[in-house]
C-alpha cells in the first residue's frame, strides 16, 4: 500500500539530466531514506515517490519548477576579491560556504573571477534544470 504523509520510506534512485548525464544515484549505497511529505527532498520526488508501493519502479521527469526550482538572478554576487580571506584564490567552478548576516551559511559557485570581483552563484547547482529520476521503493 503507498506511504501516507509523516511515513518514512526507503527508495533507490537514479537521478539524471536531459542529457543523460547521471548526476546522484544511490546505487553502491544504502537506499535514500526519508519522510514523505515533510520536504527532506524535492516536491516533485516526495510526489513521485508517495504513489508507489513497497517494490514498484518506475521512472518521472520532474521540471524545474518541482525540483528546485527556476534560477534566481538575484542569487547572482558580485564580492570585491579583497574579501576573500589571505590565501583563498578563488577559482571558477570552486564551491564556498558563505556566512550570512545573523548566523548560519550559504554555498555558491564561484561562475567568474574578474577585475571588478569575483562573481558567485548562490542557486543550487540544479537550479533551472529538468530531472529525471529512476525509482524503486524498497520499504
Amino acid at each position: 500500500m503507498p506511504a501516507q504523509t509523516g511515513d518514512t520510506v526507503r527508495v533507490h534512485y537514479t537521478g539524471r539530466l536531459d542529457d543523460e548525464t547521471v548526476f546522484d544515484s544511490s546505487e553502491g549505497r544504502e537506499p535514500l531514506a526519508f519522510t514523505l511529505g515533510v520536504g527532506e527532498v524535492v516536491a516533485g520526488f516526495d510526489a513521485a515517490v508517495a504513489t508507489m508501493e513497497v517494490g514498484d519502479r518506475k521512472t518521472v521527469r520532474l521540471p524545474a519548477e518541482e525540483a528546485y526550482g527556476a534560477r534566481d538572478p538575484e542569487r547572482l554576487l558580485v564580492v570585491p576579491t579583497d574579501a576573500f580571506p589571505d590565501g583563498v584564490q578563488p577559482a571558477p567552478g570552486q564551491r564556498l560556504q558563505l556566512g550570512v548576516q545573523g548566523g548560519g551559511a550559504i554555498e555558491a559557485t564561484v561562475t567568474e573571477v574578474g577585475e571588478d570581483g569575483v562573481t558567485l552563484d548562490a542557486n543550487h547547482p540544479l537550479a533551472g534544470q529538468a530531472l529525471t529520476f529512476d525509482l524503486t521503493r524498497v520499504e
